[in-house]
């Protein structure tokens, strides 16, 4: 049995979690810092930084107690070093790094958007070949993977993903950050009564782009509001979430069948959307040789324990780091060579 100790923060989220044998978590300690950005309306990097420094210490604690280990049960450590905010990185990496140099442990260098897509194997083993769709605040990607640990980028968002659109239409609305959740919620309150334009529908490639999506919505408020008209805000909910998940669907749709896949994973922090769930679990009874896999809901936001899952790939190919590893705020899958 493997134990990793895992670490993350990459964006305003304070996690560390130990994981056994990729699949087990025996504890998963996160900090948020919602409440601390709401009044922005998004992550305040400097704030989020701030915050990461005064939980690391604490969630660490927490981790070890609950998973009933010491440094000396464990086999690893796991750190996120990209993508993500720099500062944020930054502190849970140097975290890790000081654990791991106290506890003469050896260090996983671990990519943020792979943690996500391993979080799957909580609910059930991925099985490959396999396709994920990667859905959260920085990206939307279609993505490829042959193999554990292989991961090639089929098509991805050309302006903003689909969550940044979720918490710009809902700044728009003046919803709670983040708005995901809320735009869910009330979409399933009202009706579908005005049909925003579905972007790059008819473009033969994986690729997505909701930028269009966000301006038809803020036009068509601004234009009610310049002709006094009020807006029933749960019927404009129903209206653009439909529109983000067709989107989402029929790319999903166009890559399942152009690769035929034993597997296909909903991960990220928009997996929590429950019709994007429910609609891809009536898509892929179409495709009687793939497995659905979502995400459990517990781990579809940022959390260590999926970073500790990734981890244990990457342990089990021996890659590891030196104490000189470094953030990479860029980090991203390589785009498949078609």
């Amino acid at each position: 049995m493997t134990k990793i100790i895992a670490f993350e923060s990459s964006a305003d989220e304070t996690s560390v979690a130990v994981v056994e044998d990729g699949h087990i978590v025996l504890s998963n300690a996160v900090a948020t810092q919602i409440n601390s950005h709401q009044r922005f309306g998004g992550i305040v990097p400097e704030v989020a930084s701030r915050h990461h420094i005064e939980w690391i210490t604490r969630v660490l604690d927490e981790a070890l107690l609950t998973a009933n280990v010491s440094p000396d049960d464990l086999d690893a450590v796991a750190v996120t070093y990209g993508p993500g905010l720099v500062g944020s990185l930054l502190v849970g990496l140097m975290g890790a790094k000081s654990f791991a140099l106290a506890h003469d442990l050896p260090i996983i260098p671990v990519n943020h958007l792979a943690g996500h897509i391993a979080a799957a194997n909580f609910n059930a083993p991925i099985i490959y070949p396999a396709l994920a769709l990667m859905v959260s605040g920085g990206h939307t990607e279609l993505v490829l993977m042959t193999s554990e640990n292989d991961f090639a980028v089929l098509g991805e968002t050309r302006d903003d993903a689909a969550g940044e659109s979720f918490d710009k239409v809902g700044r728009l609305l003046k919803l709670p950050y983040p708005a995901g959740k809320t735009i869910d919620e009330m979409a399933h309150r009202g009706q579908a009564t005005v049909k925003f334009p579905t972007a790059m529908a008819h473009e033969d490639n994986y690729d997505f782009s909701f930028s269009g999506l966000k301006s038809a919505v803020i036009n068509y408020v601004h234009h009610a509001e310049q002709k006094g008209e009020s807006i029933n805000q749960n019927n404009l909910a129903t209206s653009f979430q439909n529109a983000v998940v067709d989107a989402l669907i029929g790319r999903t749709k166009r890559a399942l069948e152009d690769f035929p896949v034993k597997s296909f994973v909903l991960a990220g922090g928009v997996a929590a959307n429950k019709q994007l769930r429910d609609t891809l679990e009536i898509l892929l009874k179409q495709f009687n040789d793939t497995q659905f896999i979502p995400v459990p809901l517990e781990y579809t936001g940022d959390n260590a324990a999926m970073i500790g899952a990734a981890g244990y790939w990457n342990f089990k190919q021996r890659i590891f780091a030196d104490l000189d590893l470094n953030t990479n705020p860029g980090l991203d899958f390589d785009l498949i060579k078609q």
